[in-house]
């Protein structure tokens, strides 16, 4: 029996590719110069999608691909994927969630304290040689402070328990409250930036919280308070929050996310009062590991004809 033909928008490590390469004819559109051309030349035989969650299959693609039965991604978020086309054309979609929500509350938290306590500022410090000639300007502490996470699912709800080991007040904004979950439902995003003195974001990506921090929300922040993103720059009004940090009318921010990543907007680089990651919160070789094997054992399950272990249509 012929190996099924799966198509990899991006790279993946090479421990996924050596196994993709073992088990499928693989198409590596990425390397592809033209890639019209590279898609009409192998669109016949595709059946699988292999892709990254900041890659997605637009519909474009995936109407493109005549025998396409399924595509499987490599992270959690599904929202650059035109989930309504594949299930209105029968496509399964897979994602890897739980494996990766413990390395992204981690970096939240690590960004929390990294933007209170300008860890950046610190190492530079010491670096320059400023130390010397005097202490650092004093910073502000994570620990007793009033938490605000929007979003209170898996990486909200992770997060949300290291927070309180840091003795913090938890308060969160989601659709709905968390009966089994010990801390302060807000339905009032503006509320709850309002009482919040970090308001960390974990949401999903989507049409459904484009922009939902928007500039009201921030600005209910105020002048004391730190933002932390580790969902997607969608899910906030981007131009209020660099205004808002340029000008002073929040303390600070941790970001793990942006709009147009990589090529974000060149105001971060100058920012002083931001610490900035590239979106690495699954960043780790463990995570990244559990996160190939997940894309493969979904594609594999599949073409078994087994039930699929992470579905999300």
């Amino acid at each position: 029996m012929s190996k099924p033909e799966v198509l990899v928008i991006g790279p993946y490590p090479a421990w996924d590719m050596e196994d993709l390469e073992s088990r499928y004819v693989i198409h590596k559109l990425w390397e592809a110069e033209d890639r019209d051309a590279f898609l009409a030349g192998h669109a016949g035989g595709i059946r699988a999608i292999a892709t990254r969650g900041e890659l997605g299959a637009s519909a474009d693609l995936m109407k493109r691909l005549p025998k396409l039965e399924i595509v499987s991604c490599y992270g959690v978020g599904t929202d650059a994927i035109d989930l309504r086309f594949a299930r209105e054309n029968g496509i399964r979609v897979t994602n890897t969630p739980d494996v990766l929500t413990e390395d992204v509350a981690d970096l939240g938290m690590a960004l929390m304290l990294a933007a209170a306590r300008q860890l950046p500022a610190g190492d530079a410090y010491v670096r320059g040689g400023q130390w010397t000639k005097g202490n650092m300007h004093l910073t502000t502490r994570v620990c007793g402070k009033r938490v605000g996470v929007v979003g209170m699912g898996r990486i909200g709800a992770a997060f949300a328990r290291r927070a309180a080991a840091f003795d913090c007040t938890i308060s969160y904004f989601a659709r709905a409250p968390k009966p089994d979950l010990p801390y302060t439902f807000v339905g009032d995003l503006v509320a709850l930036a309002r009482q919040s003195d970090f308001l960390v974001v974990t949401l999903a990506g989507g049409e459904g919280t484009r922009g939902i921090v928007s500039a009201e929300v921030i600005e209910a922040l105020g002048p004391d308070g730190i933002f932390v993103n580790i969902s997607r720059g969608t899910t906030v009004d981007e131009a209020a929050l660099l205004d808002a940090l340029e000008q002073g009318r929040i303390r600070g921010a941790g970001l793990d996310v942006f709009l147009n990543e990589p090529a974000i907007d060149p105001r971060f680089a100058s920012l002083k009062n931001a610490v900035l990651q590239p979106h690495h919160g699954s960043g780790t070789v463990e995570t990244r590991q559990a996160m190939g094997k997940l894309v493969r054992d979904n594609l594999a399950a599949h073409f078994s004809g087994v039930p699929l272990l992470t579905p999300v249509a």
